[in-house]
């Protein structure tokens, strides 16, 4: 129990709980607030070759494997690395729909725009886990 206070451990569990949650609500249709958002970056990553809904189903699969891998430890690194991969690939809307992202450039961001560089802490601690060694 000591070891999940240590502030690896604590961000190992705190990454997991969220790539947990918001993985499992992708299992539901209409739960998820970032399922459209999420779909049409799928379908721009994917040149519109991976089909809704198996997109959205990949997605939440995966999202929740790397909350289970952060949570149990088991293959961390490996979950770390997808996470990080993820993450980066949580960035494209920027590129693809800057016009859900921003009200007017380059400080009003929109709600969809926030939650997106959000992800700027997420994928930053991510990165020092994984200079950690994954522990």
């Amino acid at each position: 129990m000591r070891k999940v206070f240590k502030s690896t451990g604590l961000i190992s569990l705190s990454i997991g709980i969220i790539y947990l949650w918001f993985g499992a609500l992708k299992f539901f249709p209409g739960l998820s607030p970032a399922e459209d958002l999420a779909r049409r970056t799928i379908d721009h990553l994917t040149l519109g070759y991976l089909k809704d809904p198996a997109g959205i189903v990949l997605l939440a699969i995966i999202e929740v494997l790397i909350g289970l891998g952060m949570l149990t430890g088991y293959l961390r690194r490996t979950a770390i690395w997808a996470a990080i991969i993820h993450m980066t690939l949580c960035f494209t809307p920027l590129i693809f729909e800057p016009q859900t992202i921003w009200d007017s450039v380059p400080f009003d961001l929109t709600l969809t725009g926030q939650y997106i560089i959000k992800n700027l802490v997420i994928l930053s601690v991510l990165i020092h886990l994984q200079s950690k060694g994954g522990k």
